[in-house]
């Protein structure tokens, strides 16, 4: 258990040492070698204001914001999120300097997008230097596959049964496209704009791609940014998190109201004019990336570290077998699925908070009081809220007129380990679309 929290987690101060599946064309060494050196913005990977702030061991400022202080104010109590960083309250960094406490650009986004909400002020004091290990969602894969067989009991038989037909059917539908996949990463090149006019239809039977075509996309941009924004941003020590926000809303109708990943799917044209629309010169290079990138990243995330690359095929492997080759891709399909199952609402605690509490656990023993999204260390980070060992304090926070805070009127509030309420986002799925073809 303790391992799959392990390889869930990056520290990007460190050289990569995850285990992979054999026969990778790349490994995650050469990607960090290239993503860290060979592209304008890399060095923040490493050296981001808050990878800094986290090591320095000194008191950390966040910014959350609400749109529910007076509930908090009489409760007495903050309940944390699953999302990204599995059971934590969800912030951005805030640097305190002589004008006040400045705003990530990510928290600027926050509140310019969600002027109704109230921002709070969290000061936590660690009780040491914390380790800049972040979580990996795209990597929870094979945790979520365990806690569900753990608790799969917990489902009728009828209902076990619908889910593993749901995933058997999404497997059929894109397996030639995940064979694909593979044998691009296994240094088997496809051309770049068939390959993503074909990734562009799997999403529909595998929503996961969705997520991982996003965050290769994010990844691109924030890396190879050169806009004049992107530059005052990084000479703050932060990478430019308002490029895959445009790029979502862009992208996806609607996504404003329901920010659902499982909609992504621009194919090749669409593709290359959504990263013109926001950056010009990144149109030509973005295909070819997301092909390499994400069928590597592909193979890393869905396949158990001790499988053959070059070996594993989806077209006509039945689901037992898929279980033990490709966990993390079977985990992540079941996550989503489940979620829309009519009773989940009221099972949604026992399997999120099992996650949870061997997440907490993970970051008790590690000295981990504010974890963040170690995708990238692009400011998303969050308050574990069952460290035993750090301080924390909380304000409601004024707004100065050069978008700084300060803290207002202290909330006599504490952070609980207790998930808060949950809703899954409509289906998204065609009732209509053909059935998936015997393979």
């Amino acid at each position: 258990m303790r391992d799959e929290w392990e390889h869930a987690h990056t520290d990007y101060t460190r050289p990569a040492q995850r285990p992979a599946p054999a026969s990778l064309a790349e490994s995650e060494g050469d990607w960090r070698h290239y993503l860290e050196g060979g592209t304008p913005n890399g060095w923040l990977i490493q050296h981001s204001a808050m990878t800094e702030a986290l090591v320095s061991g000194r008191p950390m400022y966040l910014l959350h914001t609400t749109k529910d202080i007076d509930a908090i104010r009489i409760s007495r109590q903050l309940h944390v999120s699953t999302g990204c960083l599995v059971g934590a309250l969800y912030c951005s960094p805030l640097v305190n300097q002589r004008e006040g406490l400045r705003p990530h650009n990510l928290g600027a986004y926050l509140m310019r997008t969600k002027p109704s909400t109230t921002p709070m002020v969290f000061e936590v004091i660690p009780d040491a230097p914390i380790r800049p290990k972040g979580i990996d969602y795209l990597h929870l894969g094979a945790i979520h596959l365990r806690i569900y067989e753990r608790y799969q009991s917990f489902l009728t038989l009828a209902e076990n049964d619908q889910l593993d037909h749901a995933v058997l059917t999404g497997l059929r539908s894109a397996a030639v496209f995940l064979d694909v996949a593979l044998r691009n990463a296994t240094g088997h090149a496809t051309p770049a704009p068939e390959f993503i006019d074909q990734l562009s239809e799997a999403v529909a039977h595998v929503p996961f791609l969705g997520y991982l075509y996003f965050e290769v996309l994010s990844e691109y941009l924030m890396l190879h940014s050169v806009t004049p924004e992107t530059k005052t941003y990084a000479q703050s020590g932060e990478l430019n998190n308002w490029l895959y926000k445009r790029l979502a809303f862009a992208a996806v109708d609607g996504m404003d109201q329901l920010f659902d990943l499982a909609r992504f799917n621009p194919r090749y044209h669409r593709l290359v004019q959504l990263i013109e629309g926001i950056e010009p010169s990144l149109g030509p290079g973005v295909a070819e990336y997301v092909r390499r990138r994400l069928s590597h990243l592909f193979a890393r995330t869905a396949l158990h570290p001790s499988q053959d690359a070059a070996s594993v095929t989806f077209l006509g492997a039945d689901l037992n077998t898929l279980r033990n080759a490709a966990p993390g891709l079977i985990g992540q399909m079941v996550f989503r699925e489940i979620r829309y199952m009519p009773r989940y609402r009221q099972l949604y605690h026992c399997f999120e908070k099992a996650k949870a509490l061997e997440a907490w656990d993970y970051w008790n023993n590690e000295g981990i009081p504010t974890p963040f999204n170690g995708i990238l260390p692009k400011g998303e980070i969050g308050i574990h809220p069952a460290y035993p060992r750090a301080s924390i304090r909380v304000w409601t926070a004024k707004r100065g007129e050069k978008g700084y805070l300060h803290p207002a009127e202290e909330v006599q509030a504490a952070i609980t380990p207790h998930l808060a309420s949950w809703w899954a986002p409509p289906r998204q799925r065609e009732m209509s679309q053909p059935s998936a073809p015997d393979l």
